[in-house]
């Protein structure tokens, strides 16, 4: 399972535009705590925390603890909406939401590929085709995956990996229901594809020549 970050916090008196930019000044990102049942509050997190956490692609995908002042104990939440700096980059704006065992959410779980070696396809020049680095899933919130991994041993060019390929654990179901979707194929390679279209236009070509001689020969 995912490493669980912890942020400090402290509550934000200052609430609106210009509390958020004092904050911002003072080294720290500006939030909102909220669900569990409780009202929302206003809060500011560390600045080096958040970014660390958002540079290593945790923050929207992995369950972290926060550390409140006046309230006993972490309390287990994660991230929902961050806003970015435009030009910067880095978070400036987060929600927090309060989660228990009970609480399902919809998270985005990356994907790797695994014995990429022992693909015969690839062996002979293919190409790992990834349609996508990411699969969306509803998940308990105490249990996240960290990632899914693909083993592509065995497969051919022309093969196609989809979503049946993973194993999910229990308690995580995909987005989407509808169909078996794909996350990547293995396409032929560039050179074996040019070949391929240059045979076609050949016989393309010698098709026409020989029709128009034909139709030569009829007019003589």
């Amino acid at each position: 399972m995912a490493q669980t970050d912890i942020f400090y916090c402290e509550p934000r008196k200052d609430i609106g535009t210009g509390g958020a930019r004092a904050a911002r000044r003072e080294g720290w990102v500006p939030g909102v705590l909220y669900g569990g049942g409780q009202d929302p509050v206003a809060i500011s997190l560390r600045i080096n925390e958040v970014n660390k956490a958002y540079l290593n692609g945790r923050l929207l995908s992995h369950l972290a603890k926060i550390d409140v002042p006046g309230e006993e104990g972490q309390q287990p939440v994660i991230a929902r909406d961050v806003q970015v700096h435009p030009v910067k980059g880095h978070p400036i704006h987060i929600d927090m939401m309060r989660v228990d065992e009970k609480t399902r959410i919809d998270v985005e779980i990356p994907v790797h590929f695994i014995n990429e070696e022992k693909s015969p396809g690839l062996k002979k020049g293919g190409v790992l085709n990834v349609v996508r680095h990411t699969v969306e899933v509803y998940a308990p919130a105490t249990s996240i995956p960290e990632v899914f991994e693909i083993d592509v041993s065995g497969l051919e060019v022309g093969d196609g990996i989809h979503a049946s390929a993973i194993n999910l654990p229990q308690g995580v179901t995909f987005v989407i229901t509808d169909r078996d979707f794909t996350i990547a194929t293995i396409a032929a390679p560039s050179a074996l594809r040019a070949s391929d279209e240059d045979e076609g236009e050949a016989e393309g070509e010698g098709e026409e020549s020989e029709e128009k001689k034909e139709e030569d020969a009829k007019e003589d």
